[in-house]
């Protein structure tokens, strides 16, 4: 099959189309290709977007180049400018590639397919690298050519090809690209493997790249197999707010258990734990006491265990927020430590009644003392209804309770208290909508 024969299937069934481009002979050939096919289908769209990491000195010419060419193809071009975490666990090359997909992420829609240019040689240096690190089959899968993540999809139609070939249609076509200087450090570990260690592979064994690849793909097989087998007890496990009831876990093995627990930990969009992490939550989360409160941290994400029932969560989402007022004219208000905004609207869900003139409205996450609930007899203390909710102890303080001046009207998403209950006139109560930036879920 001819390169741009392969590449039309790749793309079968999407009309818009983005490509990462950093302007490297990988990415020129793809955009290049996509070009060529657009010819040939004109309801083809493509939009590129360069990512501008400000590493090299050269970072700024290279964000122009990019520009330029596309301009040329009449290819719209984006430059993102991204900032690495300073504090990242990962090192410069994965803070650098953190920083990439998440910027993509931001920018891809829901119908365009995202193109990225990985060759076949990536692909060896990538099940290297998982090797070293001594990663299973799903890390040993290396790099697919296609994956999909709720509704964004992703394709590496270049997996199948040598850098060698590359340049070669590159020179026969004469196309232009940038070197990115860093790529002759050896500091770099895939710079090493790519100039020291695998040309030394290749003297030796020619294929060596290709039977790697080939490699990457079984164990690919074999985690999809595996999913698929697993899929009917995983979906039992994970509950609609994202936790992982434990239950079942106790009658398993352990293969079958941890293979469950790093299932659920890659559908909440977590790092893969090591099997030293997933030893460690099993006995110090799992098998804790009963009336304990474990937590298990690793990296910037945290796994509490509450009622048998596990949530990961990430360093941010732990934060605890401070009380904000919500001024007249009441509009959409931003809610503290990534929690998202909450506004009055006709599609909200929980319905109160609107304040008095002379009453302050405030969001808080802390209350104390007992209440009257709507639709409850007697009062209850504070902590004995976010028990009776099932509301784990770290989410309590990350929970918007609306208060009018010292009274407390409602914790959204739990309970609205008597002082709080609207009546039947529309012009005096709000119908309330928080729209979680966290979890992407409205209550």
């Amino acid at each position: 099959m001819s390169p741009l024969s392969s590449l039309s299937s790749c793309i079968q069934g999407y009309r818009h189309v983005l490509l990462a481009f950093s302007g490297g002979l990988d990415s020129t050939v793809l955009l290049h290709r996509l070009v060529q096919l657009r010819s040939n289908q004109p309801g083809l769209q493509l939009r590129a977007v360069h990512i501008h990491h400000g590493l090299s000195n050269n970072a700024d010419y290279w964000a122009e180049h990019c520009q330029s060419l596309c301009q040329s193809w009449q290819v719209a071009c984006e430059v993102v400018r991204v900032q690495l975490a300073a504090d990242s666990e990962l090192g410069t090359e994965g803070a650098a590639r953190q920083a990439r997909y998440h910027a993509l992420s931001q920018r891809q829609r829901d119908d365009e397919l995202l193109l990225t240019a990985q060759h076949l040689n990536d692909q060896c240096e990538t099940f290297l690298l998982a090797l070293k690190r001594g990663s299973g089959p799903a890390g040993l899968a290396a790099m697919p050519a296609f994956r999909r993540r709720q509704k964004k999809a992703h394709a590496r139609p270049l997996l199948q090809e040598t850098r060698r070939e590359l340049e070669e249609w590159a020179q026969a076509y004469q196309l232009r690209w940038i070197e990115d200087e860093s790529n002759q450090d050896c500091r770099y570990d895939r710079n090493f493997l790519r100039r020291q260690v695998i040309p030394e592979l290749e003297a030796r064994w020619p294929h060596f790249s290709a039977m790697t690849a080939r490699s990457a793909t079984l164990c690919g097989e074999q985690e999809a197999l595996l999913d698929e087998l697993l899929a009917p007890q995983l979906a039992a496990c994970i509950q609609p707010d994202g936790s992982f009831d434990t239950q079942s876990l106790h009658a398993m093995s352990q293969l079958q258990r941890f293979a469950l627990l790093r299932r659920w930990i890659a559908s909440q969009q977590g790092d893969m734990p090591s099997r030293e992490v997933l030893q460690r939550l099993w006995q110090e989360v799992v098998l804790s006491r009963e009336d304990a409160a474990p937590r298990l941290r690793w990296g910037k994400q945290v796994i509490r265990r509450y009622r048998q029932r596990l949530w990961l969560h990430s360093a941010a989402e732990t934060a605890q927020p401070e009380s904000v007022s919500w001024l007249p004219p009441y509009g959409l208000l931003t809610l503290p430590a990534g929690l998202g905004s909450l506004a009055i609207s006709d599609y909200g869900h929980w319905q109160i009644r609107a304040p008095h003139v002379d009453e302050h409205v405030s969001v808080r996450f802390r209350a104390e003392g007992e209440f009257y609930i709507v639709g409850r007899s007697g009062k209850r203390a504070i902590k004995k209804l976010w028990q009776e909710h099932g509301i784990p102890p770290w989410q309590r303080t990350r929970t918007p309770m609306i208060f009018y001046n010292e009274t407390l009207i409602a914790a959204l998403g739990v309970f609205i208290t008597r002082e709080g209950q609207s009546n039947a006139d529309n012009l005096h109560r709000w119908r309330l909508h928080w729209q979680r930036s966290d979890a992407g879920v409205q209550a």
